[in-house]
């Protein structure tokens, strides 16, 4: 809805132009008369209506307003003053509109609706944004892959992609991202912030996305279906990854030597054993492993859970593969290996 109403007002501006051609053909003097306005003295006396219409000045820029209200406002951004403080956290904005629109983000409140998709929004800017998805338009073309985007600024992220540009750090460790979205998701693995609740029951995530796929095990909602085989996801990104197993396809490549991987978090994991990393360490114990599978798998040796059972007998084992190498007292198959 609000797309179209953004057309309706360029088709607008369209109609008052050409009735401006008509006037100008029918009244030849008076666009002489608006060529006269460019002449300095002219151009001094509309300087001075506009100081009339705009009384308020600001001394650090030269702005005018037409309300002190507006210039107070203004002068926030030279000031850097912040005096609307928002009650459910601790930050603050320059003005009560901006306040508004983040309290938004605390009540759920998402009053903007796209009329294609149903999808609603908390700000108008986020809306038209999103309109750019359900229209061809992308004029933007990364000059690097067959990608376009509907904003410059979705190129210039996009772009970090090729150029391997990571401007946004991680104060308390060493890793970097390339869009700051990126950037305040990894803190909260510090911080320990887990802000999307499930209300089916008492589980937290730090992203809102591992919310909406652990909300499939209450609902067992799979939608998302591999034309190859039956395997159904709940996730698109889970069914994208799958899909790699029957293209055999490996996009993501180590540069120190020639291994390829189809998961980039496989790649990051295959990375360590170039750098020697181990930054996962066990509370208990002080040993440090590369792999958070690694150190989950050897907190078992002091919690003594053992998770994995044998259909065969009582047996239980904290690990897989002591579980595929007892399995072999049972078949006598020797196809069973610890990975």
């Amino acid at each position: 809805m609000i797309y179209s109403c953004v057309c309706n007002e360029e088709q607008l501006d369209l109609n008052v132009t050409e009735s401006q051609d008509e006037e100008g053909n029918q009244h030849e003097e008076s666009t002489s008369t608006t060529d006269d306005e460019t002449e300095p003295q002219n151009r001094d006396q509309r300087k001075k209506r506009d100081r009339k219409e705009k009384p308020f000045s600001c001394k650090e820029c030269g702005a005018n307003f037409s309300q002190t209200s507006s210039l107070k406002a203004h002068m926030t951004v030279h000031s850097g003053e912040k005096s609307y403080s928002c009650k459910e956290c601790e930050k603050s904005f320059r003005t009560n509109g901006n306040l508004k629109k983040h309290m938004k983000i605390h009540t759920g409140e998402k009053p903007f609706l796209c009329q294609e998709c149903d999808k609603c929004f908390s700000c108008l800017s986020s809306l038209k944004s999103h309109m750019f998805t359900h229209v061809q338009e992308k004029p933007f073309p990364c000059q690097e892959c067959d990608a376009s985007f509907g904003h410059m600024s979705s190129l210039k992220t996009h772009m970090r992609i090729h150029t391997g540009e990571k401007p946004f750090s991680c104060k308390e460790c060493d890793r970097s991202f390339n869009q700051t979205c990126q950037l305040k998701t990894h803190m909260r693995t510090h911080t320990g912030e887990k802000p999307f609740s499930c209300k089916e029951c008492d589980r937290s995530f730090s992203r809102i996305a591992n919310l909406k796929s652990h909300m499939s095990t209450h609902t067992g909602e799979k939608p998302f279906s591999c034309n190859e085989c039956e395997t159904s996801f709940s996730r698109i990104a889970n069914l994208k990854s799958h899909m790699l197993t029957h293209t055999g396809e490996k996009p993501f490549s180590c540069t120190e030597c020639d291994k390829r991987y189809r998961h980039v978090n496989s790649l990051r994991e295959h990375m360590k054993t170039h750098t020697g990393e181990n930054p996962f360490t066990c509370e208990e114990c002080g040993t440090r492993f590369g792999y958070i599978s690694y150190l989950k798998a050897h907190m078992r040796t002091h919690t003594g859970e053992k998770p994995f059972s044998c259909e065969e007998c009582d047996a239980s084992f904290n690990h897989v593969c002591s579980l595929k190498a007892h399995m072999k007292t049972h078949t006598g198959d020797k196809h069973f290996s610890c990975d």
